[in-house]
């Protein structure tokens, strides 16, 4: 899917040149022309790749790509510092000396001129001699893929007949010595592993075999790993540290006169030689033992089955129907979706009867009913992407999102999607390409820093460690920034830092700068704060920091802060000045006795932590005027003081809060409804944990029409529930953990709270046993 990288980045470009915001920089630098020029020719470009004849993107077009985006990428620049200078007063307008306007304007206008010219070059060898390269295979992957013979039932729909097909392999007698062996055969993400599971857990089958062996085999078939994988399923011993003489003799005793089945999942091996030696180890089993093998590959069939495999065909479309409905909506919501269903039908329809793709697209439309989201993925370009037989990476490659420091155990399908994406352009400390590096993770603590790679120049993202504090970081940092002047992403985490370079003010096209758990430093050169491009800024852990930067104001773009400071007060018209601001965390900020109060500036705020800030005793007013906060989370703060009357909110609703988190505020005996901040009808979920001194749950709790869960815990005081919860007809899960005295007032059916909470599908308490009210 090598074409996929140009299509995608001239997609991007494309978008960029066509908003609105490029449509005023291109006015107001008179560069219009030049712009729809380049618009036109990477649109010539995109409908190439996209050649039902599948030419294969070169090196060259994506990197004349990814130099139109850093091209463009400048005026945005510019025009965000013009922001700055636009609120600055003039006496401070030297912290952003920059070039000449008229200057920049005819250096901008050479560089477009010469883009164009190198995009039209591309555009015509493309479209008159539709040239084509052959990329040399990759090194092996090794896919660190585990499955689990457990499989969840009801979630399976449309393989009643393959699985009886396969039942009947198990339990029909045979004649001869030899093992039977089936080869169940399929492409990646069409249910092989799924059916499997299946079979294996089907009752028939649990009787009629002394012992059932589940075996992930991958890649790399090696006979020792495959020895003790076997042995540990059927004994749950672990011996790894035996050697094969070892391992052979408790095998045998494993196998010696028992009726086996095995399945040996997601085969690759296609060494007949390999095969034969691990099927010689399996012989020591009585008659009626029996293998199951899953692959992709029909040689491993033809080298691993004695009778003909068997082909596990694509779901059809109805069954794909019913499991993407499944997946997508509680049950029965899909009839109050008329629109969004038939939307749905079309999104089945492209995933071409592939079971991971329709759970994939149906599991990531479960969290919205907006129907644009969905047309969004039904009518994407993605599809068009030209695919081999048997390839539905476009299809998962509408899940692509941007996650950091999140770890996932992914399917393999999903996998070889990460790795088509990524191709040549990611590089770990152990691999370098020979080619432009663009996204590098280096851990300086294996490593020697010498062994970076000298190529660059390219640079997008740089994720660096160094947990054991080995390596002077401050002078390779610069030395990297000084050769890195693209990076968009820096992950400066765990890096042992005292200091930041002073040169970071040179990357400014950095859009995430993480610096989480550098506890040495102490400040920042404020010429951090001329990184206007700055959307995620993490400082957190960094315990020494005894003051933000004073003109953080000026990061204008940024979109999520997260802080720990030694500060007793935060400055105004400082982090209150970033308008653009989504998330905001401060987290183990042990002196910080008030937040700033000018607050009420942040209009976009959605979520506001505030964690382990122990001298905290109040809130700022203005907390009450943020309209679009959804999420508010206090933990952990032992002087803060929640039921200050000055805070009392003057309205109940026109809030848009929808999670709330209370945990760890000792001074709290009753929860005001100020803490709602107009909620009243919008909030879905509450937590108050470990409030030691909470007695009551007020009455206006019975008001909360939009609560799905309700949890609370270690609350030793609390004696009852309040009033009026059976009106809360929205409420699908409630937990009571660690409150001895509500335990007997909700015994089910006895208990003198149970009716207020009879209506509850999911209901757990301490000592109870879990309750579910569904029928």
């Amino acid at each position: 899917m090598a074409e996929s990288f140009v299509f995608e980045i001239a997609a991007k470009v494309l978008k960029k040149l066509g908003s609105a915001t490029y449509e005023r920089i291109s006015l107001a630098w008179g560069v219009r022309g030049e712009f729809e020029k380049l618009k036109l020719t990477l649109a010539a470009i995109r409908v190439v790749v996209l050649d039902a004849k599948q030419q294969q993107a070169r090196k060259h077009e994506i990197n004349a790509c990814y130099d139109v985006e850093d091209l463009i990428d400048e005026f945005e620049i510019q025009a965000l510092r013009r922001q700055v200078l636009e609120r600055t007063a003039k006496k401070v307008r030297h912290f952003f000396s920059g070039s000449n306007p008229l200057a920049f304007r005819f250096r901008m206008g050479y560089k477009i001129k010469k883009a164009n010219e190198m995009l039209n070059e591309i555009a015509t060898s493309m479209a008159k001699f539709h040239l084509t390269e052959k990329h040399e295979p990759n090194d092996v992957i090794h896919r660190e893929r585990e499955t689990y013979s457990f499989v969840n039932t009801s979630s399976v729909i449309g393989r009643d007949e393959a699985k009886q097909h396969l039942v009947n392999f198990l339990m029909n007698p045979t004649d001869g010595e030899d093992i039977p062996v089936l080869p169940t055969v399929g492409i990646g993400g069409i249910g092989k592993t799924t059916l499997a599971q299946l079979v294996f857990n089907e009752e028939s089958v649990k009787s009629h075999f002394e012992l059932r062996i589940w075996v992930c085999v991958t890649e790399d078939f090696d006979i020792k790993q495959l020895m003790i994988k076997i042995i540990k399923s059927a004994t749950r011993m672990n011996c790894k540290d035996m050697n094969k003489e070892e391992l052979h003799k408790v095998l045998q005793d494993c196998l010696n006169g028992k009726r086996f089945f095995m399945v040996l999942d997601d085969v690759w091996n296609e060494d007949k030689k390999k095969w034969s030696e691990l099927k010689d180890l399996l012989c020591g089993g009585a008659q009626g033992s029996r293998i199951i093998v899953t692959t992709r590959g029909r040689k491993v069939a033809t080298i691993t089955g004695i009778i003909p495999p068997y082909d596990l065909e694509h779901l059809s479309y109805d069954n794909c129907l019913s499991l993407f409905l499944k997946l997508a909506f509680k049950e029965g919501e899909e009839k109050q979706h008329d629109n969004l269903v038939r939307i749905g039908e079309g999104i089945v329809q492209k995933c071409k009867g592939v079971a991971l793709a329709v759970k994939t697209l149906g599991s990531l439309l479960c969290s919205t009913r907006i129907q644009h989201d969905w047309e969004l993925v039904r009518d994407s370009e993605l599809w068009k992407l030209k695919q081999e037989e048997n390839d539905i990476l476009p299809a998962l490659k509408l899940i692509e999102d941007e996650i950091f420091f999140s770890t996932f155990k992914m399917h393999d399908l999903v996998h070889d999607l990460a790795l088509s994406v990524a191709q040549n352009e990611v590089n770990s400390w152990n691999h370098y390409s020979t080619g432009n590096v663009r996204h590098l993770w280096f851990d300086l603590s294996k490593q020697d820093a010498s062994q970076l790679p000298n190529n660059l120049g390219c640079l997008q993202s740089l994720f660096l460690s160094d947990e054991e504090g080995k390596a002077d970081n401050e002078s390779l940092i610069a030395e990297v920034i000084s050769r890195s002047k693209h990076l968009r992403v820096l992950d400066l985490g765990n890096c042992s830092l005292e200091q930041l370079p002073n040169n970071i003010h040179y990357l400014k096209q950095l859009r995430w700068l993480n610096l989480d758990n550098n506890g040495n430093i102490k400040g920042f050169p404020n010429s951090i704060c001329n990184l206007q491009s700055l959307q995620t800024l993490h400082l957190v852990e960094c315990r020494g920091i005894e003051e933000l930067p004073k003109d953080i104001r000026y990061l204008i773009s940024l979109r999520e802060l997260s802080v720990t400071t030694k500060q007793t007060r935060l400055q105004e018209n400082g982090i209150s000045c970033l308008t653009c601001l989504r998330r905001l965390i401060f987290s183990e900020c042990e002196n910080l006795e008030k937040l700033f109060e000018d607050i009420q500036n942040l209009t976009a705020l959605r979520e506001l932590t505030i964690v382990e800030c122990n001298n905290l005793v109040s809130l700022p007013q203005g907390l009450k005027y943020l309209p679009t906060l959804e999420s508010l989370s206090i933990v952990k703060c032992e002087k803060l003081d929640l039921t200050m009357e000055e805070l009392e909110l003057e309205r109940e609703e026109g809030g848009s809060l929808r999670n709330l988190w209370i945990e760890g505020v000792p001074k709290l005996e009753s929860l005001p409804q100020w803490i709602l901040l107009g909620s009243i009808k919008t909030l879905q979920q509450l937590d108050i944990c470990n409030l030691k001194n909470l007695s009551t749950l007020p009455t206006w709790f019975q008001h909360l029409t939009s609560l799905k869960v309700f949890k609370f815990q270690n609350c030793p005081r609390l004696s009852s529930l309040p009033e009026g919860m059976q009106h809360l007809t929205a409420l699908k899960r409630l937990e009571i953990r660690g409150c001895p005295k509500l335990n007997k007032r909700c015994i089910k059916e006895t208990g003198e709270d149970w009716p207020k909470i009879a209506h509850v599908p999911y209901f757990y308490c301490d000592d109870l046993e879990t309750t579910t009210n569904e029928e």
